[in-house]
Protein backbone atom coordinates (compact mmCIF):
# COMPACT_ATOMS: atom_id res chain seq x y z
CA UNK A 1 0.00 0.00 0.00
CA UNK A 2 1.44 3.69 -0.70
CA UNK A 3 1.86 5.94 1.67
CA UNK A 4 -0.86 7.98 -0.12
CA UNK A 5 -3.33 5.57 0.01
CA UNK A 6 -2.21 4.73 3.81
CA UNK A 7 -3.25 8.23 5.08
CA UNK A 8 -5.88 8.59 3.20
CA UNK A 9 -7.54 5.05 5.11
CA UNK A 10 -6.37 6.84 8.31
CA UNK A 11 -8.22 10.29 7.52
CA UNK A 12 -11.45 8.15 6.72
CA UNK A 13 -11.27 6.36 9.90
CA UNK A 14 -10.29 9.54 11.64
CA UNK A 15 -13.35 11.70 9.80
CA UNK A 16 -15.56 8.90 10.58
CA UNK A 17 -16.03 8.31 7.02
CA UNK A 18 -16.84 4.96 4.71
CA UNK A 19 -13.42 3.85 2.91
CA UNK A 20 -12.61 0.95 0.33
CA UNK A 21 -9.34 -0.36 -0.91
CA UNK A 22 -9.75 -2.24 -4.09
CA UNK A 23 -6.33 -3.79 -4.94
CA UNK A 24 -5.99 -5.78 -8.32
CA UNK A 25 -4.11 -8.77 -6.70
CA UNK A 26 -2.23 -9.55 -9.62
CA UNK A 27 -0.18 -6.82 -9.72
CA UNK A 28 -0.94 -4.67 -6.48
CA UNK A 29 -2.53 -1.60 -8.55
CA UNK A 30 -5.34 0.02 -6.02
CA UNK A 31 -7.83 2.64 -5.92
CA UNK A 32 -10.07 3.96 -3.25
CA UNK A 33 -13.47 3.73 -3.16
CA UNK A 34 -15.68 6.33 -1.61
CA UNK A 35 -19.37 7.82 -1.30
CA UNK A 36 -18.11 10.22 -4.14
CA UNK A 37 -16.84 7.41 -6.62
CA UNK A 38 -13.56 5.99 -7.13
CA UNK A 39 -10.20 7.72 -7.11
CA UNK A 40 -6.91 5.64 -8.11
CA UNK A 41 -4.79 4.26 -10.51
CA UNK A 42 -7.33 1.15 -10.92
CA UNK A 43 -10.47 1.92 -13.32
CA UNK A 44 -13.22 0.02 -11.98
CA UNK A 45 -16.75 -0.67 -14.00
CA UNK A 46 -19.89 0.41 -12.88
CA UNK A 47 -20.59 -3.47 -12.17
CA UNK A 48 -17.25 -3.66 -10.05
CA UNK A 49 -17.99 -0.17 -8.08
CA UNK A 50 -21.74 -1.39 -7.51
CA UNK A 51 -20.60 -4.46 -6.03
CA UNK A 52 -17.96 -2.42 -4.11
CA UNK A 53 -20.29 -0.31 -2.25
CA UNK A 54 -22.73 -3.44 -1.72
CA UNK A 55 -19.38 -4.93 0.20
CA UNK A 56 -19.38 -1.37 2.07
CA UNK A 57 -23.24 -1.39 3.14
CA UNK A 58 -22.76 -5.10 3.87
CA UNK A 59 -19.19 -3.96 5.73
CA UNK A 60 -17.79 -7.48 4.29
CA UNK A 61 -14.44 -7.47 2.36
CA UNK A 62 -14.15 -9.81 -0.36
CA UNK A 63 -13.42 -10.42 -3.83
CA UNK A 64 -15.20 -8.74 -6.44
CA UNK A 65 -16.67 -11.92 -8.66
CA UNK A 66 -14.11 -13.24 -10.52
CA UNK A 67 -12.73 -9.93 -11.63
CA UNK A 68 -9.47 -10.74 -9.40
CA UNK A 69 -10.03 -7.77 -7.58
CA UNK A 70 -10.37 -7.26 -3.78
CA UNK A 71 -12.08 -4.80 -1.82
CA UNK A 72 -10.93 -3.99 1.92
CA UNK A 73 -13.52 -2.39 3.35
CA UNK A 74 -12.39 0.22 6.08
CA UNK A 75 -15.64 1.09 7.43
CA UNK A 76 -16.69 3.64 11.27
CA UNK A 77 -19.74 1.74 12.77
CA UNK A 78 -22.85 1.94 11.20
CA UNK A 79 -25.48 5.28 12.41
CA UNK A 80 -28.55 5.27 13.53
CA UNK A 81 -30.40 8.60 13.67
CA UNK A 82 -33.57 8.84 15.55
CA UNK A 83 -35.87 12.16 15.09
CA UNK A 84 -38.10 12.10 18.15
CA UNK A 85 -36.89 11.91 21.53
CA UNK A 86 -39.98 9.71 22.14
CA UNK A 87 -40.47 6.22 24.24
CA UNK A 88 -39.95 3.75 21.50
CA UNK A 89 -36.62 5.38 21.16
CA UNK A 90 -35.74 5.05 24.51
CA UNK A 91 -35.78 1.38 23.71
CA UNK A 92 -34.35 1.54 19.80
CA UNK A 93 -31.69 3.46 20.99
CA UNK A 94 -30.13 0.91 23.28
CA UNK A 95 -30.86 -2.51 21.11
CA UNK A 96 -28.83 -0.46 17.78
CA UNK A 97 -26.22 0.35 20.19
CA UNK A 98 -25.70 -3.66 21.05
CA UNK A 99 -26.21 -4.30 17.31
CA UNK A 100 -23.00 -1.92 16.77
CA UNK A 101 -24.81 1.38 15.58
CA UNK A 102 -23.51 4.90 16.64
CA UNK A 103 -27.02 6.05 17.65
CA UNK A 104 -27.87 10.20 16.95
CA UNK A 105 -31.07 11.52 18.43
CA UNK A 106 -32.43 14.62 17.03
CA UNK A 107 -35.43 16.56 18.71
CA UNK A 108 -35.52 20.57 19.13
CA UNK A 109 -38.08 19.88 21.72
CA UNK A 110 -35.02 20.04 25.00
CA UNK A 111 -37.76 18.64 28.11
CA UNK A 112 -37.52 15.18 26.15
CA UNK A 113 -33.85 15.62 25.13
CA UNK A 114 -32.13 14.87 28.01
CA UNK A 115 -29.33 12.50 28.89
CA UNK A 116 -31.34 10.97 31.57
CA UNK A 117 -33.64 9.36 29.04
CA UNK A 118 -30.59 8.68 26.32
CA UNK A 119 -27.72 7.71 28.45
CA UNK A 120 -24.37 7.03 26.30
CA UNK A 121 -26.83 8.59 22.99
CA UNK A 122 -25.36 11.60 20.99
CA UNK A 123 -27.86 13.99 21.20
CA UNK A 124 -28.64 17.13 18.82
CA UNK A 125 -31.65 20.15 19.63
CA UNK A 126 -31.20 21.35 16.06
CA UNK A 127 -33.79 21.41 13.64
CA UNK A 128 -33.98 18.13 12.59
CA UNK A 129 -33.43 19.19 8.66
CA UNK A 130 -30.15 21.30 9.75
CA UNK A 131 -28.70 18.39 11.85
CA UNK A 132 -29.66 15.98 9.14
CA UNK A 133 -27.67 18.24 6.65
CA UNK A 134 -24.80 18.29 9.69
CA UNK A 135 -24.81 14.61 10.08
CA UNK A 136 -24.64 14.07 6.37
CA UNK A 137 -26.30 10.27 6.09
CA UNK A 138 -24.92 7.94 3.46
CA UNK A 139 -24.90 4.24 2.89
CA UNK A 140 -24.05 3.23 6.14
CA UNK A 141 -26.86 5.14 7.87
CA UNK A 142 -30.37 4.23 8.43
CA UNK A 143 -33.09 7.12 9.41
CA UNK A 144 -35.76 6.88 11.33
CA UNK A 145 -38.46 9.52 12.22
CA UNK A 146 -40.98 8.79 15.15
CA UNK A 147 -42.20 12.15 16.17
CA UNK A 148 -45.68 11.67 14.47
CA UNK A 149 -45.34 15.87 14.24
CA UNK A 150 -45.22 16.73 10.31
CA UNK A 151 -43.56 19.59 11.38
CA UNK A 152 -40.24 17.61 12.73
CA UNK A 153 -40.58 14.63 10.73
CA UNK A 154 -40.47 15.64 7.13
CA UNK A 155 -37.88 18.06 7.04
CA UNK A 156 -35.84 14.64 8.36
CA UNK A 157 -37.55 13.03 5.48
CA UNK A 158 -36.53 16.10 3.18
CA UNK A 159 -32.70 15.30 3.49
CA UNK A 160 -33.03 11.70 4.07
CA UNK A 161 -34.28 11.30 0.96
CA UNK A 162 -31.94 12.67 -1.26
CA UNK A 163 -29.20 11.16 1.17
CA UNK A 164 -27.67 7.69 0.43
CA UNK A 165 -29.39 6.39 3.71
CA UNK A 166 -29.82 2.63 3.12
CA UNK A 167 -32.75 2.81 5.51
CA UNK A 168 -35.72 5.52 5.90
CA UNK A 169 -38.57 4.66 7.70
CA UNK A 170 -41.70 6.75 9.61
CA UNK A 171 -43.73 5.37 12.53
CA UNK A 172 -47.61 5.92 11.91
CA UNK A 173 -50.53 4.36 10.46
CA UNK A 174 -51.54 3.58 6.96
CA UNK A 175 -53.40 6.82 6.83
CA UNK A 176 -50.75 8.79 8.56
CA UNK A 177 -48.94 7.31 6.15
CA UNK A 178 -51.00 7.93 3.02
CA UNK A 179 -51.24 11.62 4.22
CA UNK A 180 -47.03 11.82 4.53
CA UNK A 181 -46.71 10.59 1.07
CA UNK A 182 -48.97 13.59 -0.33
CA UNK A 183 -47.40 16.27 1.47
CA UNK A 184 -43.76 14.33 0.23
CA UNK A 185 -45.65 14.73 -3.50
CA UNK A 186 -46.73 18.04 -2.86
CA UNK A 187 -42.65 18.88 -1.86
CA UNK A 188 -41.71 17.75 -5.22
CA UNK A 189 -40.69 14.20 -4.21
CA UNK A 190 -41.73 11.35 -6.96
CA UNK A 191 -42.57 7.81 -6.30
CA UNK A 192 -39.12 6.69 -6.43
CA UNK A 193 -38.12 8.60 -3.67
CA UNK A 194 -40.83 8.28 -1.48
CA UNK A 195 -40.89 4.37 -2.54
CA UNK A 196 -37.57 4.62 -0.16
CA UNK A 197 -39.81 4.70 2.88
CA UNK A 198 -40.57 1.84 5.42
CA UNK A 199 -43.73 2.49 6.45
CA UNK A 200 -45.33 1.83 8.40
CA UNK A 201 -41.86 1.65 10.36
CA UNK A 202 -40.86 -1.97 11.11
CA UNK A 203 -41.70 -5.32 10.36
CA UNK A 204 -45.47 -6.90 11.11
CA UNK A 205 -45.18 -8.65 14.10
CA UNK A 206 -48.00 -7.95 16.07
CA UNK A 207 -45.74 -5.26 18.18
CA UNK A 208 -47.94 -2.87 20.54
CA UNK A 209 -45.66 -1.51 23.13
CA UNK A 210 -42.65 0.94 22.59
CA UNK A 211 -40.12 -1.98 23.16
CA UNK A 212 -42.00 -4.57 20.71
CA UNK A 213 -41.82 -1.65 18.06
CA UNK A 214 -38.23 -0.61 18.22
CA UNK A 215 -37.64 -4.38 18.44
CA UNK A 216 -39.83 -4.59 15.02
CA UNK A 217 -38.12 -1.34 13.68
CA UNK A 218 -34.34 -3.41 14.30
CA UNK A 219 -35.48 -6.57 12.74
CA UNK A 220 -36.48 -4.80 9.35
CA UNK A 221 -33.86 -2.50 9.11
CA UNK A 222 -31.24 -5.30 9.82
CA UNK A 223 -32.73 -7.29 6.71
CA UNK A 224 -32.62 -4.13 4.64
CA UNK A 225 -28.95 -3.69 5.34
CA UNK A 226 -27.98 -7.04 4.39
CA UNK A 227 -30.00 -7.30 1.40
CA UNK A 228 -33.00 -9.18 2.88
CA UNK A 229 -36.70 -8.56 1.59
CA UNK A 230 -38.68 -7.55 5.04
CA UNK A 231 -41.87 -8.96 3.86
CA UNK A 232 -40.05 -12.37 2.84
CA UNK A 233 -38.75 -12.76 6.67
CA UNK A 234 -41.64 -12.53 8.12
CA UNK A 235 -43.45 -14.74 5.62
CA UNK A 236 -40.76 -16.96 6.37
Amino acid sequence: MKASTFEAVLAANREKRPLAVVTRLSDGVQTLVNRDGAVGELALSEAELTQTRERMRDDKSGMLGDSGLFAHVHNPPARLIVIGAVHTTQALAPMAAIAGYEVVVVDPRASFLTEERFPGVTLMDDWPDEAMEELAPDIRTAVVTLTHDPKLDDPALSVALKSEAFYVACLGSRRTHAARVGRLQEMGFDDQAIGRIHGPAGLDIGSTSPAEIALSIMAELTAVKHGRDPAAAVAA
